[in-house]
């Protein structure tokens, strides 16, 4: 089987977008340019696909034009294992006409949506202790940016 990678659909900003994405999640980097040439479509010398890797996952970023734009049916999950590591990447991820979505999710400058999770969630919700997943998953659903002290409280019945 060949190698699987992920391709995204960027108008124009492959190149911003995945050294934007290089540049705040860590053991990242572009991994190739490639431009258009005469057969076109897009203008030749100017980026047609930009390869790149984000923790090791690679990634595909392909200028393709207006046609199709992100939706949350596709996001970027990264499960992250402190509250530093959330409140950088939400921070960084929100800015410049980034938007804030529920539960963990947001929305990047470029329209991608990703889901800022925590490694202490996924423990939580799925702990054998029902009750106390409940109340983690409940208050979960009323957050925008993942707290995990928050969580954590309810999950020990202490909110």
């Amino acid at each position: 089987m060949g190698k699987i990678s992920t391709c995204l659909w960027f108008d124009g900003k492959a190149e911003e977008a995945a050294r934007f994405y290089t540049s705040i999640v860590k053991k990242s980097r572009v991994t190739g340019v490639v431009p258009y040439g005469e057969a076109g479509p897009g203008e030749p010398g100017s980026v047609m696909v930009v390869m790149f890797e984000l923790d090791g996952q690679r990634f595909i970023g392909l200028n393709g034009g207006p046609q199709f734009t992100f939706d949350e049916a596709i996001s970027v999950h990264v499960t992250c294992d402190s509250q530093e590591e959330i409140d950088e990447l939400w921070e960084r991820l929100t800015a410049d006409g980034g938007e804030e979505g529920p539960c963990g999710w947001l929305r990047d400058k470029y329209g991608l949506s990703w889901q800022i999770d925590s490694s202490a969630l996924h423990e939580m919700i799925t702990s054998p202790d029902q009750e106390a997943a409940a109340r983690a998953t409940k208050l979960m659903f009323t957050m925008k940016k993942l707290d995990v002290q928050a969580l954590q409280d309810a999950f020990d019945g202490k909110s």
